[in-house]
């Protein structure tokens, strides 16, 4: 059974940055598109960013282009979002999440492998 664990969240400011990175508990990144979601409270999860299997692609969701940038370790155990210019409407639970394709891809019914989740706080 692989697990994925996230760490990384916490409280920020507006315009702060932070770090998120998800490690895996055997080596199945390496094969696997990789994404972050998240979920805001009384919210549906929604997609974040994902790269693919060789770490070449990557998609992320219009709300949060060219300021999160994600990516993954050469050994294929972890991958990482890094977040700037982070803004109150970030705030959510962020999960990491394996896929059942090397395509990076941001349809939820592809990832079978989820972490438990990080909490992400931006205060205004």
């Amino acid at each position: 059974q692989v697990q994925l664990q996230e760490s990384g969240g916490g409280l920020a400011q507006a315009g702060a940055s932070l770090r998120l990175a998800c490690a895996a508990s055997r080596r199945i990144l390496s094969n696997n598109a990789m994404g972050w979601f998240r979920q805001a409270a009384g919210k549906d999860r929604e997609f974040v960013a994902a790269i693919g299997w060789k770490g070449g692609t990557t998609r992320y969701a219009d709300s949060v282009k060219g300021r999160f940038t994600i990516s993954r370790d050469s050994a294929g155990n972890a991958v990482y979002l890094q977040m700037n210019s982070l803004k109150p409407e970030d705030t959510a639970v962020y999960y990491c999440a394996g896929a059942r394709t090397p395509v990076a891809t941001e349809q939820t019914e592809l990832y079978s492998y989820w972490g438990q989740g990080t909490q992400v706080t931006v205060s205004s």
